[in-house]
């Protein structure tokens, strides 16, 4: 069972990390938890095996779990599940897809997912239950952090710090040096050229 995981959530996000879990091919896909009205229901050929309610029971089967719900207007959703699943002791994996590049000089923390051809430069850190989305750039000496979602295309110059449980929108960039606050919410195809406070909404469409 060392190999097996237990994905959380069932929407278009986990179809995006059932596609990296198996290129990686460093685990097995043992089945997925989502609401009740979509037992048995599949994601990929993986059925819907429970509900959260299920995890105290699967924990005594399973050792490695990975949330798959995506973020964009809240993080939430995804911190509590965070929060639950280090209650119950479980393990995070980070999980790259082999078409990303992260640096042997990067750092990169639990429940994390890098995903295809996107970059994590040196001396980056990401933080916990992240995630960096398809052809992101993290670049070097930018922080991120815990429960971010930092989204498709997205531009995070160096030496830029995103608070936790922030979200970056597609195709953004973020100038050098930048502090954004946590919590805060930067829409899609935005220039960042300035430090934002905690909770802000950024965005001029």
């Amino acid at each position: 069972m060392n190999n097996k995981i237990i994905l959380i959530g069932g929407g278009g996000h986990c179809r995006s990390c059932v596609d990296i879990i198996e290129q990686s091919n460093s685990f097995k896909i043992a089945g997925v938890l989502d609401i009740e009205k979509k037992l048995h229901n599949k994601i990929l050929g993986y059925e819907i095996i429970g509900t959260d309610e299920d995890l105290p029971v699967l924990v005594q089967e399973f050792k490695h779990f990975f949330i798959t719900i995506g973020q964009i207007h809240s993080s939430d959703k995804r911190v509590r599940l965070y929060n639950h699943l280090k209650e119950l002791k479980v393990k995070l994996p980070v999980i790259v897809s082999p078409s990303a590049y992260v640096s042997k000089y990067a750092e990169v923390d639990e429940g994390t997912i890098i995903m295809h051809y996107a970059v994590v430069n040196a001396n980056a850190r990401i933080g916990r239950n992240c995630i960096i989305n398809t052809k992101a750039l993290i670049e070097h000496d930018a922080v991120i952090g815990d429960h971010c979602h930092i989204s498709t295309g997205a531009i995070v110059n160096g030496e830029t710090n995103v608070g936790q449980e922030s979200f970056i929108g597609s195709n953004t960039v973020i100038r050098e040096a930048i502090t954004i606050g946590n919590r805060s919410i930067v829409g899609a195809g935005e220039k960042v050229m300035k430090h934002l406070p905690s909770n802000s909404i950024y965005t001029n469409k």
